[in-house]
């Protein structure tokens, strides 16, 4: 039985699909870069605050890391145009190979499917049921539940712990590579989804298991 854990900002869901929003408040020519550095951010927030104990719910990480963007594209937003922002990163689209690679992969006996997050459970709860992809796992495991994020090594340890399943018998699946590098290194397998050309793989540490470019080639390689 090989337990598979999805990772699900980047991989499940599509963190740019505020970009339509960005457009009409701070321009097309803004809106891309701005949601790059806003995701950059976020996630260098969650790094920094699990590495100094000090830890705040992801959606904390996600504010803090839009109000910096604002601060550094020197825009101008009102406060209902942010809490739009906000609202929207709650209610994200899924991309399109998730829905029918979960299907395929739910009906095998030999997998069973967990959703490995650094989101809040009821916050990714509400947006598993929203693009109907809950059904297919069988929990959500947050890092809320030990205030340690991804890459750190516990939430890995948490995982299997959670799951009872071993290392060896477990892949991580995600579309970053910070990730896939921290399940590599804790031991783990490892998927990374290298869905654009231009994402790159840092040039140290241990590598993925396998690479793809769609979630519609896990059901061949595992």
């Amino acid at each position: 039985m090989k337990t598979l854990a999805f990772d699900v900002y980047a991989t499940l869901i599509n963190t740019y699909g505020m970009v339509d929003l960005l457009q009409r408040y701070i321009g097309d020519d803004k809106a891309v870069p701005f949601a790059t550095m806003w995701r950059d951010k976020q996630l260098e927030y969650s790094f920094r605050r699990s590495m100094m104990n000090r830890y705040e719910p992801f959606y904390t990480c996600t504010g803090n890391a839009l109000d910096f963007c604002i601060e550094a594209f020197d825009v101008s937003m009102t406060h209902d145009q942010r809490f739009s922002l906000i609202k929207r990163y709650q209610n994200l689209p899924v991309f399109k190979d998730v829905v029918n690679a979960l299907k395929s992969l739910n009906k095998r006996d030999d997998l069973q499917l967990y959703a490995l997050t650094n989101g809040p459970l009821v916050e990714v709860e509400k947006l598993f049921e929203d693009v109907q992809i809950n059904q297919y796992f069988k929990d959500i495991i947050s890092a809320d539940e030990i205030k340690k994020y991804k890459p750190d090594p516990a939430i890995y340890q948490h995982f299997l712990d959670r799951t009872g399943a071993k290392a060896k018998d477990s892949w991580l699946i995600s579309g970053n590579s910070f990730d896939v590098m921290g399940a590599a290194t804790f031991g783990m397998n490892s998927v990374w989804i290298k869905r654009s050309e231009k994402q790159q793989m840092d040039p140290w540490g241990e590598q993925p298991t396998s690479i793809i470019n769609s979630m519609s080639e896990l059901d061949e390689i595992l």
